[in-house]
């Protein structure tokens, strides 16, 4: 074989190789764009990611299909192929009926009650002797929960340094939760400078910010800021036993800038008779409860129906958010969906196109987290976080995955 032989097939196998590869790299992109999961509606049709000559040739097959999707809660594969025999993906699709909720984008207070006493570190004490240390440092690790010392429940801060101090210097015995596991420590504390028996544990066991709420269901139900909430020390979700959402007024805003988040700066009224509702729950897709005197607030929003992913678009949208005084509609581009993102709080890459909201906030900041996303008539989203490096855009929840 001569070398000029050798010379085409080893540019043959090349070809093929790179044709090889940009097959499946072109495949695994089209099936990137099909949800794994999704929400059909009762009567809806099959949902089709593709449009145009693309569109034409990704071809769709649903057992059991009659035309109409089946009763809320049943369950369909639907098969998308290339040309009806190069398999893309199988997804699964939950029929659920229709729903309506009111769209809030009114700033709140929020008070959250960890469950326990959280640990956001452990430091060292300068003891009464003149040294220093830190007695909780080989026990205690940060994120987390004490509940009880000495066999006795405690809910406050203030109680573990109550009993700490009252220790005489003597062991304590505590129970700790760490990632779902029930520990047990013991910690000798040390006299301080002060004469302060102390143990070196850095806790708190409440939160409290301004955020915005995003819905409000017909059960008086609402959900809001589209994340959870996480100890700003150690970036863990907490655990909280409760909490109580209130009226808040934004007084200024903090516009962001390259590198730096802004942030609606406001008060929070911290009264009985500006109390909104209970939070119930804390979870990575937001703040849930009960709003109160739900029919006197139902009169001041106004209801959308909700969009399933499928049915969200990139293009033009709007977000529902309290700027310059009022809650108002602001123009925005959802620029991307990412269907099968794993961080569902990050399912729409947003940009803010409105001239008077950019000229108010320079886009996102800390505090719109929550807004509602309206887009065709529907809520379909809410504003979740801001690119730090460029504040014009931020990221989105869907509305199906918030509800």
């Amino acid at each position: 074989m001569n070398v000029r032989k050798k010379y085409r097939i080893f540019v043959c196998i090349l070809l093929v190789v790179f044709f090889s590869l940009l097959t499946e790299v072109s495949l695994t992109a089209l099936r990137h764009r099909i949800p794994d999961e999704m929400t059909v509606r009762k009567k809806g049709e099959v949902p089709a990611f593709f449009s145009g000559l693309l569109g034409s040739w990704v071809e769709t097959r649903v057992e059991n299909w009659n035309g109409n999707f089946g009763t809320d809660g049943e369950q369909y594969d639907i098969l998308y192929s290339l040309f009806g025999r190069i398999p893309l993906k199988t997804a699964s699709a939950r029929v659920v009926k229709t729903r309506s909720v009111y769209a809030g984008g009114m700033p709140v207070g929020i008070y959250l009650d960890t469950k326990g006493v959280y640990v956001v570190d452990t430091g060292k004490i300068r003891t009464l002797a003149g040294g220093s240390c830190c007695p909780a440092e080989e026990e205690i690790k940060r994120g987390d929960y004490i509940e009880s010392v000495n066999g006795k429940e405690i809910t406050t801060k203030e109680e573990l340094v109550e009993c700490i101090s009252a220790s005489g210097g003597n062991a304590v015995d505590l129970r700790v939760r760490r990632k779902d596991q029930e520990v047990s420590c013991t910690v000798l504390p040390v006299e301080d400078e002060s004469g302060t028996y102390r143990a070196g544990i850095w806790v708190r066991n409440n939160t409290q910010g301004i955020g915005t709420l995003t819905y409000v269901d017909e059960e008086g139900r609402f959900g809001a800021l589209g994340h959870g909430i996480s100890d700003i020390d150690t970036g863990e979700l907490l655990e909280v036993t409760g909490g109580v959402l209130y009226d808040a007024d934004v007084l200024s805003v903090v516009k962001g800038t390259q590198g730096t988040p802004g942030e609606l700066s406001g008060v929070i009224h911290y009264k009985e008779g500006y109390r909104i509702g209970v939070i119930e729950e804390n979870n990575s897709n937001g703040l849930y409860g009960t709003i109160s005197g739900f029919p006197l607030l139902a009169e001041h929003l106004t209801k959308y129906e909700t969009a399933n992913r499928q049915e969200v678009k990139a293009g033009k949208a709007s977000i529902l958010c309290f700027a310059g005084g009022s809650a108002k509609a602001f123009e925005i581009e959802i620029e991307e969906l990412r269907m099968n993102e794993k961080n569902i709080n990050k399912g729409m890459v947003l940009r803010v196109t409105d001239p008077e909201l950019l000229e108010l906030t320079g886009g996102i900041v800390q505090g719109m987290s929550g807004s509602p996303i309206l887009q065709n008539g529907r809520i379909v989203g809410a504003v979740t976080h801001v690119f730090v490096n460029d504040p014009k855009k931020g990221y989105g929840i869907f509305i199906e995955d918030m509800i």
